[in-house]
C-alpha cells in the first residue's frame, strides 16, 4: 500500500465531484486500512463523512477507508495550514533530529512557504515543512 499514490487518488476524485472538501491527511490507520482526515468550509458532519466515502469506491476496492472530521487536533499539513493557524499551539514532530529533538509543541509563529517557525520553549525554531513527519494543532 503506497499512501503517496492512494492520497493522490483520493484528491484527484475528491477535486472533481466534492470540490469544497479539502484533505487534510491520509494516513495509514491499521493493516490494509488508510485514515481520510477531511474538513470543509461550513463543518464536517456525519453525512459528509458517509458522502465522502461513498465517492472513494475505486479506493476501497483496494484498501479500507475511514472517513473522519479534524476534529480539535486538526493536522497540520500544508504551508497554508500552518499560515491559517499562527499564533495557535502547535505540536510539530520531524524525521530527523533538529536541534537534539524530534518533537517541538509551541505557538505557531511564522510560516513561509518553506518552513514554519515555532516558539518552544525559551527558543524561536524553525523547521522545514520536508523535514515534518507529522504536525498538529494542540489544545491551549
Amino acid at each position: 500500500m503506497n499512501i503517496t499514490n492512494i492520497q493522490a487518488e483520493i484528491e484527484a476524485k475528491l477535486a472533481e465531484t466534492q470540490p469544497a472538501v479539502e484533505v487534510l491527511a491520509v494516513e495509514q490507520a491499521g493493516s490494509g486500512v488508510v485514515r481520510v482526515v477531511i474538513d470543509h468550509p461550513d463543518g464536517v458532519t456525519l453525512d459528509l463523512c458517509a458522502a465522502v466515502t461513498g465517492e472513494l469506491d475505486e479506493v476501497r476496492e483496494q484498501v479500507g477507508v475511514e472517513v473522519a472530521s479534524p476534529g480539535r487536533e486538526r493536522p497540520l499539513s500544508r504551508p497554508e495550514h500552518f499560515q491559517r493557524f499562527l499564533g495557535r499551539r502547535a505540536r510539530v514532530r520531524t524525521r530527523e533530529s533538529l536541534e537534539g529533538h524530534k518533537s517541538f509543541t509551541g505557538e505557531l509563529v511564522g510560516a513561509s512557504n518553506d518552513e514554519v517557525t515555532i516558539s518552544a520553549g525559551d527558543s524561536l525554531v524553525a523547521i522545514p515543512y520536508a523535514a515534518i513527519k507529522r504536525s498538529n494543532l494542540v489544545e491551549e
